[in-house]
């Protein structure tokens, strides 16, 4: 009996490291920059995967940032979109009305986990942190999967919009509130 205990321990071992095998961003640091924030993300390759050209990562909902303060390590690409690029087989939560945040690797030379990919960044004009989803896109090294591709998704911290950031659109929706409100008046009073 404690033989097969023992070896049913080594086999969930065994399958709990295999399924780490992940692209991991995390925030490392908030920096002032002039007026605006500097948010400083380090990103990860975990063991048994490697980072080829075309895999990435996508912070979602990041929200507003400072166009054209994006930095990456040499060989990785920015981009941002209200649709984040998502990978297969992962569901993130992903606000259409949020811009979110890419960096793809166009690099050459595949980059073998576990190692850290760099820092990326970006500026914003909040240092007030909430939490978001992150998914990534990496390549299997090594085993009889070797070369396939690998899709993981976790939380990240992001910014948190600060209200004078949010004044103009609680001001077009008010706008719109109060240019309804005559409308719905009059129907209650036909009613």
């Amino acid at each position: 009996m404690r033989k097969i205990y023992i070896l049913g321990l080594i086999a969930l071992s065994a399958m709990t490291l295999a399924t780490y095998a992940d692209v991991i961003p995390t925030l490392s640091s908030i920096t002032p920059s002039g007026n605006d924030f500097t948010w400083n993300y380090s990103a990860n390759v975990t063991v048994d995967q490697r980072v080829e050209h075309d895999d990435f990562f996508t912070i979602y909902d990041f929200g507003n940032f400072v166009a054209g303060s994006n930095t990456q390590p040499a060989g990785w690409a920015f981009s941002s979109a209200l649709l984040g690029r998502t990978p297969p087989l992962v569901l993130p939560h992903d606000d259409p009305g949020i811009l979110n945040l890419t960096w793809t690797y166009i690099g050459k030379n595949p980059i073998i986990g576990p190692a850290p990919l760099g820092i990326f960044s970006v500026n914003t004009n909040t240092n007030q942190v909430g939490t978001s989803d992150f998914a990534a896109q990496a390549t299997r090294n090594g085993g009889p999967n070797d070369g396939t591709k690998i899709s993981n998704v976790g939380d990240v911290s992001v910014p948190v919009p600060e209200m004078s950031a949010l004044l103009p659109i609680l001001s077009v929706c008010s706008a719109g509130l109060l240019a309804l409100l005559p409308s719905l008046l009059r129907r209650r009073q036909t009613s």
